[in-house]
């Protein structure tokens, strides 16, 4: 049963095309990234990369939209404007 609590947003259009560049999930989460005192990437706790079906998605918590209601509507508008299918939950639950 998929989880709720989540939105993911996959890198597939309506009309069914790849969304492209292929790092996009991961320029998208970046955007609400942090630079840790290791140099490494700290996505947001609200917002992630996945792959699944072979598809690069974007996780979004839905708890993003009280926690942060500007951020919120970026990305759902980022999806609208780029015509990408956003579904309710991970079919997967992450490990």
């Amino acid at each position: 049963m998929p989880n709720q609590e989540e939105l993911v947003i996959r890198g597939l259009t309506n009309a069914g095309k790849k969304f492209r560049p292929s790092d996009w999930a991961e320029r998208l989460c970046g955007v609400f990234a942090t630079i840790g005192s290791d140099n490494r990437t700290r996505y947001s706790p609200y917002i992630s990369p996945i792959t699944r079906e072979g598809l690069y998605c974007v996780v979004v918590k839905r708890q993003l939209e009280e926690a942060d209601p500007m951020a919120f509507r970026f990305l759902m508008d980022f999806a609208r404007d780029n015509d990408l299918q956003v579904v309710e939950g991970r079919h997967v639950p992450r490990d």
